[in-house]
């Protein structure tokens, strides 16, 4: 139950949204899917005081073709990422991931921009797209910019947003030939993973590697991704995998159980990666 009122506005074009926003700043959130806003505001640890509902900005959904990369829209589902012909074979870490987000309610109404934005460091989302070295872009009062995204996760559920911005659209650079892996590790079907990885490995960029809660927020493996580059093996590559990540205890696993975990699964990845 959500204790604490709130206004409602609901904005039918992307210039309202953006207007709601400027106009209550840091005391307003956006409703896209409606999956990490709503529990976070039933736990207490939102309390906007006025919800914007973008759900109908149409012009924000779509999967657009556009030369070396995918252009998702703010407000794609995760189901329609996963069943897109053009994903599938322009870059297939992303469908195989979106497939595994929840359970089929969940990837029909959770967007690719709400997960983005929400910034979890259990992401499988998050994960993939530091693997595939996404672009992310947002729109506010003066205009358009593109954030990479390495620079968009700063801190837990904190991101490069500004109080007055929203995320418009994820690009994500095309891998058809390359060799890719999504691993992790979680108790019961659809429990959030202890641990997880996504690597893709691409003849021009070389190999990409995201984690799935091994911090505070989404972390790529960048000493393994070093490694890897300078030809270290697999095992020593994936020895690396705890080096600046801070891993979480809690109920489900102790740190030491992740970091451990993390090596097994990113070893897994990187021989897929090799085999493929």
């Amino acid at each position: 139950m959500i204790q604490n009122p709130f206004d409602y506005v609901r904005a039918t074009t992307l210039s309202e949204a953006l207007a709601a926003l400027a106009e209550f700043r840091r005391e307003a959130k956006l409703l896209a899917g409606g999956h990490s806003l709503l529990p976070m505001m039933k736990l207490g640890l939102a309390e906007p005081s006025v919800v914007v509902d973008i759900r109908h900005l149409r012009d924000l959904d779509y999967i657009d073709d556009a030369a070396d990369h995918v252009a998702v829209g703010a407000l794609t589902a995760h189901r329609t990422v996963e069943t897109s012909p053009l994903v599938q074979t322009s870059v297939p870490l992303l469908a195989h991931v979106a497939a595994h987000v929840g359970d089929e309610q969940v990837r029909a109404r959770g967007t690719v921009g709400g997960a983005i934005a929400h910034g979890d460091g259990a992401s499988d989302l998050c994960a993939a797209a530091l693997a595939l070295r996404a672009t992310v872009v947002v729109e506010g009062p003066p205009g358009r910019r593109q954030i990479a995204i390495d620079d968009f996760f700063v801190g837990y559920l904190e991101t490069a947003l500004g109080p007055d911005e929203m995320i418009v659209e994820l690009r994500v650079p095309k891998v058809p030939g390359a060799a890719w892996s999504f691993q992790k590790y979680r108790r019961r079907h659809l429990d959030w993973a202890i641990v997880g990885c996504a690597a893709v490995r691409d003849p021009d960029r070389g190999l990409g590697v995201g984690l799935v809660n091994m911090g505070s927020r989404p972390t790529r493996a960048v000493e393994v991704e070093t490694a890897d580059r300078r030809g270290a093996d697999i095992t020593e590559a994936s020895d690396l995998v705890a080096a600046g990540c801070e891993p979480p205890s809690d109920l489900h696993a102790s740190a030491e159980y992740r970091v451990e975990l993390a090596r097994v699964l990113v070893n897994r990845a990187l021989d897929a990666c090799r085999v493929a």
